[in-house]
């Protein structure tokens, strides 16, 4: 398996010392803030240059989610996201992780009541992935659509969720992203949800049950990779989560460790 990361606080800040202590941890890939990138897509180049360790992805660094309520709020974030594309295009990156929205409204807790229709939603949430899915083939890029858990959104949640956006919108160039920790709450069977959208399943988040780092909770990583194993995945599954330890560089080795043999 080919596992990357995003950032952590104990990573160095100057974007070639993360590139190497990153590689030098064992990590196969980095996924990168939209914004830190788009920011520095030369420094981005030479890192990778030097070091060989790819940018894998993007995921946030932008404002406007691509569900949102407020319209000008959508716009804005989608021209974020195609600088966003261009950026990872540039760099060799294989495209950007987006949900529907995060924090923005969900019905499980008070008011419950949403300021927009589901058939509201659905449509801002189809144009903004049509509009993305044409930057994507300009770019060469790839839209990872993310389901999130019933508490930090209200629109997508499940795999089956994301696929059936791709599939009504005939999008060519929008894949699933499937993340353990939603799909932990989500999911009647991880493995099971996972097979049943092999064909689609383009990227995957990785955190225990938890939101801390794999190998610290109770999820089966075993099981479930066995399964993205058996069903050909060769996508990148990047850590995505909080760590709980006193030493976190050395939990976060830890960590990776265990993934290794799984």
């Amino acid at each position: 398996m080919k596992i990357g990361t995003q950032n952590q606080a104990f990573f160095p800040p100057d974007i070639l010392e993360k590139f190497k202590y990153i590689k030098a941890m064992g990590f196969d890939g980095f996924e990168i803030d939209g914004k830190l990138l788009v920011e520095n897509v030369q420094a981005v180049k030479a890192a990778i240059a030097e070091t060989g360790l790819p940018v894998t992805t993007a995921c946030g660094g932008y404002d406007g989610w691509i569900g949102d309520f407020i319209e000008e709020r959508r716009l804005n974030g989608l021209q974020q996201i195609t600088r966003i594309l261009e950026a990872l295009a540039e760099v060799g990156g294989n495209g950007i992780v987006v949900p529907a929205a995060w924090g923005m409204f969900t019905y499980r807790l008070p008011p419950m009541n949403s300021p927009r229709s589901q058939a509201g939603d659905r449509k801002a949430v189809s144009d903004s992935l049509r509009y993305l899915d044409e930057v994507a083939a300009r770019t060469g890029t790839k839209v990872y659509l993310e389901p999130l858990n019933r508490y930090q959104d209200h629109m997508i949640n499940t795999l089956a969720d994301a696929r059936s956006y791709i599939e009504e919108n005939q999008l060519k160039h929008t894949q699933i992203i499937g993340d353990f920790y939603h799909m932990n709450i989500e999911e009647d069977d991880i493995s099971q949800a996972f097979h049943k959208n092999r064909d689609l399943l383009g990227h995957v988040h990785i955190a225990d049950n938890h939101r801390y780092q794999p190998g610290s909770g109770s999820i089966d990583f075993k099981k479930h990779f066995e399964q993205l194993r058996a069903d050909g995945y060769d996508g990148y599954i990047v850590y995505e989560g909080r760590i709980r330890a006193e030493d976190p560089a050395a939990a976060y080795q830890q960590s990776l460790q265990f993934l290794r043999t799984c």
